[in-house]
């Protein structure tokens, strides 16, 4: 394997394994304002991401400082292209993190207003990262000269990119609920399990329609995409039965394999044109020195294990099932 598919390879698992860590936490963020009817069950849902989210987030940073080191180009291009909805992420990020501990050090008059920004930045940054990653693997006007010639409303436009919007929402929400029925007990429990069996289920729609489009017939893009779609139902299918640990497991896996399919499919592309699919931007194209890439490659061999074993541990610490009950009286 050449340095440039390696580091291609790495970057498709962090930006995967960023949807999968991130992708529940929005999912309960969206849920606090579904599912939890009071202060109490709000906290309780709150309290279930509450040790890992920011650890989460750090897998978009490191997702986007490697392929600012990796692939310049894909970076540039892709950064450029997509400004105005990255822009908007960055900022919906930080409202929602805020919230996070304002709402319970803010004035209590205000509570509702942070209440609402946690929702909302858990609900519009999938509507935005659907829309920059339909339009990415679908196709950006991209000329001869590797840079982006469109417009920055373009990923309003795009079909692919409103069908990827809908299917992050909803499997986030999904995923998000599998997640929550997993780490509570009682009924904010039971309450999770009635919304990620249906949501599960819509899910599997605008999943199947968007990795049909952005395949191109590639035998194991598509097997992959269809084992996705199995993985999905199975999870809707072991949470009516009740097994949440399994059903987080292949919903996780789900997410995992939707993923995989799309960077599958446009290898050894990273972003195709729609202009003209010889300016499409490839890890050739769109690499680093060969130099870079090796020193590059040693820091990832020596930090990423630490990382992981740490984040490893920090799920471990926090493994056990909240409710009602390990709620302390709020001051």
């Amino acid at each position: 394997m050449s340095l440039q598919n390696f580091w291609y390879l790495l970057i498709a698992v962090l930006w995967i394994g960023y949807f999968f860590l991130e992708g529940f936490d929005f999912g309960v963020g969206m849920l606090t304002k579904f599912l939890a009817r009071d202060e109490v069950n709000r906290r309780v849902l709150i309290n279930t991401i509450g040790p890992v989210w920011d650890g989460n987030e750090v897998w978009v940073i490191t997702a986007i400082g490697a392929t600012f080191a990796a692939f310049p180009n894909w970076y540039a291009t892709m950064l450029s292209g997509f400004y105005v909805p990255m822009l908007l992420i960055v900022l919906l990020l930080i409202v929602r993190n805020v919230s996070f501990e304002y709402r319970g050090k803010d004035d209590p008059r205000r509570k509702p207003v942070w209440d609402w920004c946690l929702f909302l930045g858990s609900l519009l940054p999938p509507v935005l990262w659907g829309l920059v990653f339909g339009c990415m693997f679908s196709g950006t006007k991209i000329r001869d000269d590797m840079n982006f010639h469109g417009r920055m409303t373009d990923f309003l436009t795009t079909f692919d990119g409103l069908v990827a919007a809908v299917a992050f929402v909803v499997l986030f929400l999904a995923h998000g609920a599998v997640y929550a029925a997993l780490k509570t007990t009682g009924p904010i429990r039971d309450g999770a399990r009635r919304i990620a069996v249906p949501a599960m289920v819509v899910s599997v729609v605008p999943v199947g329609v968007l990795l049909i489009r952005v395949n191109d017939g590639g035998v194991l893009s598509l097997v992959v995409a269809y084992l996705a779609i199995l993985l999905l139902l199975a999870s809707a299918a072991l949470v009516w039965g009740d097994r949440d640990g399994w059903a987080f497991v292949l919903s996780g896996a789900g997410v995992v394999a939707m993923f995989s399919s799309m960077f599958i499919a446009v290898f050894p592309v990273v972003m195709p044109s729609s202009l003209n699919p010889d300016w499409s931007l490839t890890v050739q194209s769109a690499s680093s020195s060969h130099y870079t890439l090796t020193v590059m490659t040693v820091v990832a061999c020596v930090f990423t294990p630490v990382v992981l074993l740490y984040q490893g541990w920090t799920y471990w610490v926090f493994r056990k099932r909240i409710g009602v009950r390990n709620i302390p009286t709020a001051h």
